[in-house]
């Protein structure tokens, strides 16, 4: 099996407002917010563009269950269907179903503590 996890593709986290926090950031801390929070672009040890995604969500949003927490963290991966099945052997929780995109495949799991993982295989240049 490839490597599982290449690197961090996103924070999310719930907020009273997401509009007002992004603007907070934006201003203070020199993000570049657009309606689905901040990108921020990278290069991996071979060159190749990659993103990391910062959003806000509605402190209401859905998103995140089964898991209660105040955020969900997603992270970049090689082969989404293949860890998923290694992970189930694992006896891992999946939550759902993959889920794909122009910029990517998306597989969610629990962690023992309750958080929703978000696993993604990106495809970073339908961005650029």
């Amino acid at each position: 099996m490839k490597q599982r996890v290449t690197g961090i593709g996103g924070f999310f986290f719930k907020t009273k407002d997401p509009s007002k926090i992004k603007d907070w950031y934006k201003t203070h801390l020199g993000f570049n917010t657009d309606q689905y929070g901040c990108s921020f672009w990278w290069k991996d040890q071979k060159g190749n563009d990659c993103m990391t995604q910062w959003s806000p969500f509605a402190e209401d949003t859905t998103y995140f269950q089964p898991s209660e927490k105040q955020f969900m963290m997603n992270f970049r991966v090689e082969n989404l269907v293949e860890l998923l099945e290694t992970l189930k052997k694992e006896g891992v929780t999946v939550v759902g179903e993959i889920e794909e995109y122009d910029y990517g495949k998306f597989g969610w799991i629990m962690d023992p503590e309750g958080n929703k993982l978000e696993l993604w295989e990106p495809v970073d240049k339908a961005f650029l």
